[in-house]
């Protein structure tokens, strides 16, 4: 497979985006298979595998996205940056999209974005471009410690980095309560909520 030209792909869908700071905008996702990260309480562990998904030509993955009327993609995953992603980017920024990525940030970067959104995972660390590339952090918070673990990437990004936290879904009303008095003491925190979850789109 030549990584710059396809890429595989689990899924691409119109909806809101439900997460972080561009929560709320009409957004195509672009879901792209595979990952080495691995997080336990992954709600698309069927992403993983690329192998079980087809793979999409930029041309294909552009020409679905022109279809809807929004004009802000998505790339998620997945791991999306286990790809050479310039091609898919370049494209895409042509026919007018403000293009965002969504990252564990354990890969190397490529690809030209508008908005860099890392959410670094313990199973396997950010690198440091992705860290100095990050617009926005966004840690999902799964226990007490990951407050802690948080707070040693917000002194890694750059000063105007947005920093959110968001409960894990399946531990969500436990542990929002704990988020919401946590950014309370410390302001320079968000909330991030998974929107797309409580008002059941995708």
């Amino acid at each position: 497979m030549n990584t710059a030209t396809q890429y595989p792909v689990m899924e691409m869908f119109y909806t809101l985006q439900g997460e972080g700071y561009h929560q709320g905008k009409a957004a195509y996702f672009i879901r792209l298979a595979g990952c080495d990260v691995g997080c336990v309480w992954c709600d698309v562990k069927e992403s993983w595998d690329a192998s079980k998904h087809p793979v999409y030509s930029v041309d294909e993955i552009v020409s679905s996205a022109l279809a809807h009327p929004a004009r802000l993609a998505i790339i998620t995953g997945g791991e999306p940056l286990l790809y050479n992603l310039d091609a898919l980017t370049t494209a895409l920024k042509k026919v007018g999209f403000e293009v965002n990525i969504e990252t564990s940030g354990s890969s190397p970067m490529s690809g030209k974005w508008d908005w860099v959104c890392l959410s670094p995972k313990k199973f396997k660390a950010p690198l440091d471009e992705s860290i100095q590339a990050a617009s926005e952090l966004k840690v999902v918070i799964f226990n007490t410690h990951d407050f802690e673990w948080a707070e040693t990437y917000a002194k890694q990004v750059a000063p105007n980095c947005k920093l959110y936290l968001q409960p894990e879904w399946d531990k969500s009303n436990e542990i929002t309560p704990l988020v919401i008095e946590y950014i309370k003491a410390n302001p320079k925190w968000e909330l991030s909520v998974q929107l797309h979850k409580y008002i059941q789109v995708p």
